[in-house]
C-alpha cells in the first residue's frame, strides 16, 4: 500500500521534534511493506541543517515554500491508498489540508496525524471556525502521538469521527548505549528547546534544583537559551545534534525530561525524550504527568518530581551505581513494550481493517 505522508521534516530535526517519532514509525511500517512518500517544505533553515540522508527505506521529496510547489506535490497524493497530512508542518498547514483532501482519491484512507494535539485542540476551542474543524467531516481518521482518553474525547467533542493515539516509542537503531563522552559529563542534563510553554517549568524543574545543589554540576543542551540567565554550575552547550543524543543521554548520572506545559496538563503524553533516554540505558527524571506508569514504573524504572525540590531532592540522593539500575530497568521495559515495531503494529492493524471493510462494501 502507498502511504502519501506530508509533515515537517523527516531529513532534519532542526526546530523539529516530530522528525524521530516520524523516522521510527514509518521506518517501522516500511519494513512491513508500506511504500512511504514524504513531503515535507524548505523552510525555517531545516534543509541547511539535516542530520540524516535520504533513507532508502522512504522516498522523501522537498518542495519550495510556496503555494505552486504545494499544489504540485498534493496533486501526488492522488496515487496513494493512505493520505497522511500532520500537523505543525510549518507552511501553509491549512491550505496544504484542503489541497491533500481535495486531490486524495474517494476511497483513500484519510488521516490528520497530530504530533501536538493539546496544542492543537487548543487552538479549536478558541476558534470554532478553524479550518480544521471544517475539514474534519471528511477525514477518515485522526491519530495522535499522546494524549490518551482526554484528547481523544476531546477530539470526537469537535467532529473526528475517529482518534486513536499512536505513541511516541523507541527505535532501537537509531537511540541505543554508547561509550560515555566527556563533553557531557555532569550529574543532571537536560536537552530541549527554549519554547515558550516549556520556559517556565524548566526554570521549576531545572534551573531552581541547581541553584539549590551548587555543588552538583549540570548540563543544558537545546536551542535559544543563550541569554537566559542560569546558575553558575550550568553549563549551556547550544543545539546537539541527534547523532550526539545517545552520548548526551548515558553520560551524566542522570537527565531530565520537562515536559510542556499542555503535554503535563493534559497527560498521557511521554516526549520522544523518555524513550531515547530510556533506549539508551539512562537514568531519567521526569516532571509529573498523569499516565506515567503506563510507560515506565516509578521508583524503579523512571524518578517522578512534582516540583524543583523533589528533583533537588532525587538528584542529591542518587549514586551512579543506583542511576545505572534503574537506567537498565527502564531499557528492558520499553525494549519489550515501547519500540516502533509496536506502534506499528497498532498503525498497520487501523489502516487494513479500514481499508479492508471499504474494499468488502465496494
Amino acid at each position: 500500500m502507498k502511504i502519501a505522508f506530508y509533515g515537517s521534516s523527516l531529513v532534519s530535526a532542526y526546530w523539529n521534534g516530530a522528525a524521530t517519532y516520524y523516522r521510527g514509525l514509518l521506518r517501522a511500517l516500511a519494513e512491513k511493506g508500506y511504500d512511504i512518500t514524504f513531503y515535507e517544505p524548505d523552510v525555517y533553515d531545516r534543509q541547511k541543517n539535516r542530520d540524516m540522508d535520504p533513507p532508502d527505506w522512504c522516498r522523501v521529496v522537498v518542495y519550495e515554500g510556496t503555494i505552486d510547489a504545494l499544489k504540485a506535490v498534493t496533486s501526488e497524493a492522488a496515487e496513494a491508498d493512505i493520505v497522511v497530512k500532520a500537523s505543525g508542518v510549518g507552511f501553509e498547514d491549512d491550505r496544504l489540508l484542503e489541497e491533500v483532501l481535495r486531490n486524495a482519491r474517494p476511497h483513500a484512507l484519510k488521516i490528520f496525524w497530530d504530533v501536538d494535539a493539546p496544542a492543537t485542540l487548543a487552538e479549536l476551542r478558541a476558534n470554532p471556525d478553524h479550518p480544521l474543524r471544517r475539514a474534519l467531516a471528511g477525514l477518515d481518521l485522526v491519530l495522535t502521538y499522546g494524549g490518551g482518553d482526554p484528547v481523544v474525547n476531546a477530539y470526537r467533542s469537535v467532529g473526528a469521527a475517529e482518534c486513536v493515539p499512536i505513541y511516541n516509542a523507541l527505535d532501537p537503531q537509531t537511540h541505543h548505549p554508547v561509550p560515555q563522552d566527556y563533553r557531557f559529563a555532569a550529574d543532571l542534563g537536560f536537552l530541549g528547546n527554549r519554547l515558550p510553554d516549556r520556559e517556565a517549568r524548566v526554570e521549576h524543574f531545572f534551573l531552581e534544583p541547581a541553584s539549590l545543589l551548587p555543588n552538583r554540576t549540570c548540563l543544558l543542551g537545546g536551542s535559544g537559551w543563550q541569554d537566559k540567565p542560569i546558575p553558575s554550575n550550568v553549563r549551556y552547550i547550544g543545539h546537539v545534534p541527534t547523532r550526539d543524543h545517545n552520548a548526551f543521554n548515558v553520560t551524566p548520572m542522570a537527565v531530565l525530561n520537562i515536559s510542556r506545559a499542555s503535554m503535563a496538563e493534559n497527560g498521557f503524553s511521554p516526549a520522544t525524550r523518555v524513550f531515547e533516554a530510556a533506549g539508551a540505558g539512562a537514568c531519567l527524571i521526569t516532571d509529573y504527568w498523569e499516565g506515567i506508569d503506563v510507560f515506565l514504573k516509578s521508583g524503579e524504572e523512571v524518578l517522578v518530581a512534582r516540583d524543583g525540590q523533589d528533583v533537588a531532592a532525587l538528584l542529591d540522593g542518587l549514586s551512579r551505581q543506583a542511576a545505572r539500575e534503574i537506567g537498565e530497568k527502564a531499557r528492558r521495559r520499553v525494549l519489550a513494550e515501547h519500540t516502533y515495531v509496536n506502534r506499528a503494529e497498532t498503525a498497520d492493524e487501523i489502516f487494513r481493517a479500514r481499508l479492508g471493510g471499504r474494499e468488502a462494501a465496494e
